[in-house]
């Protein structure tokens, strides 16, 4: 692995978000003197947040699995999760509905979500479930510590036994191909390749590799922080603040001050001069190759991940039939997928996501009332360059109409707190206007996506969703974590560790057992 040569003694991280973040407590973890320096008044990046009459919505991800990894990343600085993060489990992880009006519980729980595929489709397809829930940790194990944990330098490196043993597997073929091997019932081929939607994949055009995601979701399990998924940046960037990490919060950088190949201070908007010997770039790639001096070549141009948007909600009612996330699936599948990923159109029969978070949390709003929170896949703006500030409230309402129906409830008894639309997330700086950066293509997973360590400068390292290992809150913080490795080498005690179900590194013998 190559690292970053000379002192290190003083770093800069550009960005608290959870990759920036990350990367801050592993540098303290290992001695060094790190300033984290935000654009905004507080940390988060894309875990964002917005209160409104008493409500406190999260304006980015819901979606939380495999905390070991975050308990991990505490714990470089001797803080504990149990401490700064106390969370649950959800159990069931979600409720799946279908087109068809059949309602089904995922649990990470084997015996649990064995069962209730028995009862939803029979024994045959509860014994295929096993079979594939088995291949899930084979692959997971597999994958995690050389291809998805691991700072690798060139695609040649890969090469060797566990690459074939990833061919073997089955991991090269087309991700809905190799579900249906074991599954035969369409529904539950669902709940094991829609996570491919937030890829920027269809099932049927990604490989079995990306199959990892549903591991997290079916193994590892679905989980909640008390307070909402803002309580995840609080609770690191307070572990970082106590470990001796400084913030400069609402503090632009606009330059680097480099000496030869080197990086030896930002500059700031107000005209700061901030001295360092490394720098962690962990904002989004546009941002963080404008710094270095323009993007490296690539033979292909990058593509971005489809976007969504967003609709919270404040509802009096607890919207029977529901529970914390609810997976609604349309009738359509391939052809939805098509819409969204290659037919650059709105999804005429949408799958969408519907989160209560007050059904774990009640402080997340006024006493007896509800929060609500609607995710609606679209495409990003280079794909469909519509005007989302005209099309976003009209947009907003049919969904909300086609939510209503398929859960059997009146349209009218929720009131839009507010809504998110591509054009947000360009406001935000996000490329395409998509909160999912690159699209998890073959030619953008792995070595093959944009590297974390520039050839333009010495003692620079990237960090975030647009460099390795990608999208997601545990990649993000994995990400963190690899560009510290770039700048201070793998620590000894973490070497030839792999990720357990809830992503807390064990030894390999140990991994993905229950």
């Amino acid at each position: 692995m190559r690292t970053v040569g000379g002192s290190t003694d003083r770093i800069v991280v550009i960005g608290a978000g959870l990759s920036g973040l990350s990367a801050a407590l592993h540098l303290a973890g290992q001695g060094r003197e790190v300033i984290v320096v935000e654009r905004c008044d507080g940390p988060g990046g894309r875990v964002g947040r917005r209160d409104v009459g008493g409500y406190l919505t999260d304006t980015g991800p819901s979606w939380l699995t495999m905390p070991g990894i975050i308990e991990d990343t505490l714990a470089t600085v001797g803080a504990s999760m149990d401490d700064r993060l106390p969370m649950v489990r959800l159990d069931p992880a979600y409720r799946a509905h279908f087109a068809d009006g059949t309602v089904l519980d995922v649990h990470a729980d084997e015996d649990a979500m064995a069962e209730e595929i028995r009862i939803f489709a029979g024994p045959r397809e509860e014994a295929a479930f096993r079979r594939l829930r088995h291949w899930l940790v084979q692959l997971y194990e597999a994958e995690f510590e050389r291809f998805i944990a691991a700072n690798v330098d060139s695609p040649l490196r890969m090469l060797g036994p566990r690459l074939a043993h990833l061919t073997l597997m089955g991991g090269f073929i087309r991700w809905d191909r190799l579900v249906a091997r074991y599954i035969r019932d369409e529904r539950l081929q669902r709940i094991f390749t829609y996570p491919t939607l937030f890829g920027g994949l269809a099932p049927h055009r990604a490989l079995a590799i990306y199959a990892v995601v549903a591991y997290m979701d079916i193994v590892g399990g679905v989980f909640f922080p008390y307070g909402g998924m803002r309580a995840l940046p609080d609770a690191l960037a307070g572990a970082a603040a106590d470990a001796g990490v400084s913030f400069r919060y609402a503090t632009t950088v606009v330059s680097l001050e480099r000496r030869g190949g080197r990086v030896v201070a930002v500059r700031t908007e107000e005209g700061e001069r901030i001295a360092c010997d490394a720098i962690v770039i962990s904002c989004e790639l546009p941002t963080a190759y404008r710094l270095l001096g323009g993007p490296p070549h690539r033979v292909l141009s990058l593509r971005p991940a489809s976007s969504v948007i967003t609709l919270h909600m404040a509802a009096a009612s607890t919207w029977a039939g529901t529970l914390h996330h609810n997976l609604l699936f349309g009738q359509a599948w391939e052809s939805g997928y098509d819409d969204l990923t290659s037919g650059r159109r709105l999804m005429r029969d949408p799958s969408l996501l519907l989160t209560r978070p007050t059904a774990t949390d009640r402080s997340l709003a006024p006493p007896g009332l509800q929060l609500l929170s609607l995710l609606v896949p679209v495409p990003n703006l280079v794909d469909l360059p519509v005007d989302w500030n005209d099309l976003g409230p009209e947009y907003a309402r049919r969904m909300l109409d086609i939510v209503a129906g398929r859960l059997g409830v009146a349209p009218s008894t929720v009131d839009l707190l507010h809504l998110t639309t591509p054009a947000d997330w360009q406001g935000q700086g996000l490329v395409a206007g998509t909160p999912f950066s690159l699209a998890h293509s073959l030619p953008q997973t792995g070595p093959f996506r944009p590297a974390n360590l520039p050839r333009s400068a010495d003692n620079a390292v990237l960090a975030g969703c647009g460099t390795v290992p990608g999208v997601g809150v545990p990649a993000a913080l994995l990400s963190g974590r690899l560009a510290a490795d770039r700048i201070t080498g793998v620590p000894r005690g973490r070497r030839g560790l792999i990720a357990g179900p809830r992503g807390r590194l064990v030894a390999p013998s140990a991994g993905g057992r229950r």
